[in-house]
């Protein structure tokens, strides 16, 4: 397999109960590069995230045919540990769900659920998570005081940061600047060309021009297929498919 490829899915098909949400999806996520996946309501983006990490197994009557991989390892095996795999491929959600506990044990949660205990280590994952996430200058003098009294953006920023917290290679999105205002948005979009340098990023954005603005490859969902995948700069300028041309000049969606 191309080393440069991080995830790919393979004839991959995904059921809620008799509902076909997918059909066929092949499609590959280079490493550390921003892959974004655009499209209506309904299109099957956020279900295709899902199958990244496994989540969709969350959801009652799921069911999928055809192969994810991560690396070269078939995620949805028998034997593959799913906790272990979402260590790997972390999840930021729309609205940015904060414990309601302190800053610092917000990052700290998932480094101590994986068994780190000492302080000393602690506190270098903590400062380390909140630099990466452009969070330190903000928040270093203040993290005993609860997350919950953050800003919005701030807020978004702790969650990845809490995702970094325990040393994932993927970074799944699904619309982390849809409940922020523009300010953050463009704080958020600094951050992902920033991350990208050490982790492979996959974000669902309805927002078009912040797909052209993050993203160096770009997937366009309809219906639940995959009607075409490109370089960024590629597809938003000349689509090789109607359809997809359709979407992005806002004739439909």
């Amino acid at each position: 397999m191309d080393n440069s490829i991080k995830m790919r899915s393979v004839d991959l098909e995904v059921f809620y109960q008799d509902f076909q949400a997918l059909h066929g999806i092949n499609l590959e996520v280079k490493e550390n590069h921003v892959t974004a996946l655009i499209g209506p309501s309904g299109c099957g983006k956020s279900t295709y995230l899902r199958t990244l990490n496994r989540l969709n197994e969350l959801i009652e009557g799921t069911s999928i045919k055809g192969q994810v991989y991560l690396d070269d390892i078939s995620i949805y095996e028998k034997d593959v540990d799913v906790v272990g795999l979402r260590k790997r491929v972390g999840m930021v959600f729309q609205k940015p769900s904060v414990f309601p506990m302190s800053i610092y044990e917000n990052v700290a949660y998932g480094p101590r659920i994986h068994g780190i205990k000492k302080k000393n280590q602690l506190d270098e994952i903590v400062e380390k998570s909140l630099r990466a996430a452009n969070l330190w200058n903000e928040m270093g003098n203040r993290l005993n005081s609860p997350a919950a009294r953050m800003s919005g953006g701030q807020q978004q920023r702790l969650v990845i940061a809490r995702v970094l917290a325990v040393d994932p290679e993927v970074i799944l999105m699904d619309e982390p600047a849809s409940a922020l205002d523009p300010i953050s948005t463009s704080k958020l979009e600094e951050l992902i060309g920033e991350l990208k340098k050490n982790y492979t990023i996959v974000i669902v954005t309805h927002n078009m021009q912040q797909a052209a603005r993050v993203s160096d490859f770009t997937g366009f969902f309809l219906n639940g297929y995959l009607i075409e995948f490109n370089r960024t700069s590629e597809l938003f300028v000349n689509p090789a498919n109607k359809k997809t041309e359709d979407y992005i000049t806002g004739r439909f969606g």
